[in-house]
């Protein structure tokens, strides 16, 4: 396990959750090999296409999908049905409870990000961000430089 910042891809529903603190965890269908307290970055997919803030990563629960609809459906932004449907076909699902989270004033763009990083592409499950990474770099500078929302 790596101690590196992570980025992860939304749908613009479950991001405004999140930032809302409707949606208390975050889920997913395989182990996302993190520890607790990781800094997750939360790119919102488009129409967005945007990094548009970060949630610590709280505690990680790898868990089979009814005991995880019974201890996490109602802060999981999901509907029974979709929640099922989204973990058809898995014996163990994650999820990572989330923590305090910062919104940016000013978003990172995809434009802005492919200009930092020619080859940037949105992650489908998620990716890493060592210090050294120039996305990192930005999303850090945007963070000191700009006003927060904290939450």
């Amino acid at each position: 396990m790596s101690d590196a910042d992570i980025l992860i891809s939304l749908a613009p529903r479950h991001a405004k959750n999140i930032f809302s603190g409707l949606k208390k965890v975050e889920l997913r269908r395989k182990a996302m090999h993190i520890t607790s307290g990781t800094k997750a970055w939360i790119y919102v997919t488009l129409p967005v296409g945007a990094i548009v803030g970060h949630v610590e990563i709280n505690a990680i629960h790898a868990l089979s999908p009814p005991v995880l609809w019974r201890r996490f459906g109602s802060v999981s932004g999901l509907s029974k049905s979709e929640f099922f449907s989204y973990f058809d076909g898995v014996l163990k699902g994650t999820a990572l409870e989330l923590g305090k989270t910062t919104e940016l004033s000013n978003r990172l763009s995809l434009k802005e990000l492919r200009l930092i990083s020619e080859k940037f592409q949105p992650p489908q499950f998620f990716c890493r961000l060592h210090e050294d990474s120039l996305i990192l770099k930005a999303a850090n500078a945007n963070s000191k430089n700009n006003s927060l929302k904290p939450r």
